[in-house]
């Protein structure tokens, strides 16, 4: 069925940044803010921007990832004549070709954009919190006349060396691109988010051979620009952050505590966020409990305190257990008597009677490496 605009979303990534909370579970699928997970911000803005043809591109551990989407129930994508497609490594003759970068990702599974005659693709990460309008970015883009657009956002100079950093012109063409920088021009980043005519994508990633590395940001765009393609930036002013490490997990999680309005949580208006209920009983705080500007997800049991953190499912936190500027994932028991500090907590991980860990700086703390950084009064 023919559709003017689809989208695809780039969840085959290692993760590797988020240590051991993704040695088993894809990145969007990572617990964010108590309650939700990163996928849910990118597929609630497609829902709320009524883009219902998604192709969600696997390849590292995909099965709670794609367990937990569904057919989209959750973020009424559920469509009959589109909806959410899974589109995972495959085998052909010669054997199983693996995503090698981004556009390499998005070239494997072109026959996706294909069958919907798409005459745009918009390129999504899931591992990304923001909200974002698709429909104002694709105005943008068709008011412009692009042929490909980036969404991107000021960033501090300090950090403009993580990102893909634009150089624009007085209109806000770009005329330069670089990955990632040593010495940045600007501070203008790519959010890695990119709409591109469909043609214009068709003819870019069949340069490449079937085999070689090819990442957006690495090769398509500053060929693009270099090819005085139609290349502008869609300037993004809202909350947006990058979730690739444990330090960026932990501070948009404080983020989310420190603003009684982020992103608008707690509003069913104003484009919503979506996740999917676990169908768990709400969370109870015994007697003794202490609770203060924190989120606890459902499931949980507090009999301890817990102070300016956020509280994953089926979290226990015992008696005299005193939890502070804390992320813990879901599952975690906390046993009686311990203190823990500046810490994002992994998931399922048990921490010891009277245990003591309250590091100076953000630390990944599970069953690896409980002995190690912290210790047990007894």
């Amino acid at each position: 069925m023919k559709k003017t605009l689809i989208a695809m979303i780039l969840v085959g990534g290692t993760g590797s940044r988020l240590h051991e909370i993704t040695k088993d579970t894809a990145k969007p699928a990572v617990s964010f803010g108590a309650k939700y997970r990163l996928i849910d911000f990118t597929l609630s803005n497609l829902a709320n921007s009524n883009i219902d043809v998604v192709g969600v591109v696997t390849q590292y551990e995909p099965y709670d990832l794609m367990n937990y989407i569904g057919s989209g129930t959750s973020w009424d994508l559920d469509v009959t004549d589109g909806g959410i497609n899974f589109l995972t490594p495959f085998a052909r003759n010669g054997g199983v070709i693996w995503q090698k970068g981004t556009a390499h990702a998005i070239r494997q599974y072109f026959r996706f954009v294909k069958e919907y005659e798409a005459e745009y693709v918009l390129i999504l990460s899931g591992d990304q919190v923001y909200k974002m309008d698709y429909q104002r970015l694709f105005e943008h883009h068709l008011t412009h006349n692009a042929e490909i657009t980036i969404a991107a956002t000021r960033v501090s100079e300090s950090e403009a060396n993580r990102f893909g950093i634009l150089e624009l012109d007085d209109s806000g063409y770009a005329v330069g691109f670089e990955e990632k920088p040593v010495r940045p021009k600007t501070n203008i980043a790519s959010m890695g988010i990119y709409l591109f005519n469909t043609d214009v994508l068709e003819t870019v990633l069949s340069g490449a051979a079937m085999d070689e590395e090819v990442d957006f940001g690495k090769n398509i765009i500053p060929k693009c620009i270099r090819m005085k393609r139609h290349v502008t930036a869609y300037m993004f002013e809202g909350y947006w952050k990058d979730v690739g490490t444990i330090d960026s997990l932990y501070r948009a999680n404080m983020d989310m505590l420190d603003d009684r309005d982020f992103l608008t949580l707690n509003l069913s208006k104003n484009l919503p966020v979506y996740s999917k209920s676990l169908n768990l009983p709400p969370h109870i705080c015994l007697q003794g409990a202490k609770v203060a500007n924190s989120v606890i997800a459902d499931g949980s049991v507090i009999s301890g305190s817990v102070i300016h953190s956020s509280l994953g499912y089926e979290t226990i936190v015992e008696s005299g257990a005193i939890v502070e500027d804390c992320v813990v994932l879901p599952g975690v028991r906390i046993g009686k008597g311990a203190r823990i500090k500046n810490l994002v907590v992994n998931k399922n991980t048990v921490v010891p009677e009277n245990y003591r860990l309250t590091p100076g700086g953000i630390t990944l703390l599970d069953e690896g490496n409980l002995k190690r950084l912290g210790e047990t009064n007894g």
